[in-house]
């Protein structure tokens, strides 16, 4: 899934976890999008749920520390989890 992704997006494979964290506002998408945005039009055009980051957090000092972060969890098999990568990739290629 990671090589699948890394061509669009800032992702590597986390140590001992099945969540990958997406930074968007490193991700280079040239279209602004924030984090509920990109997991809304994700699930609705390509089916793929993601978790926003900002869902994930409380507001501290006027800001969210999971905001404009999604998270993807890889805890479907792998053939559908290859699929979902290529779904999200194809959605990143059409922000850009």
């Amino acid at each position: 899934m990671v090589e699948i992704l890394k061509p669009v997006l800032p992702v590597t494979l986390p140590d001992a976890s099945f969540y990958l964290w997406i930074n968007l506002a490193t991700a280079g998408i040239r279209t602004p999008i924030t984090d509920t945005a990109f997991a809304q039009a994700l699930y609705r055009d390509y089916n793929v749920t993601v978790l926003p980051g900002s869902y994930l957090a409380r507001d501290a000092n006027g800001a969210n520390p999971g905001e404009n972060f999604v998270r993807l969890a890889l805890v479907a098999n792998v053939a559908e989890t290859v699929e979902a990568a290529q779904r999200i990739a194809k959605f990143v290629s059409t922000l850009n």
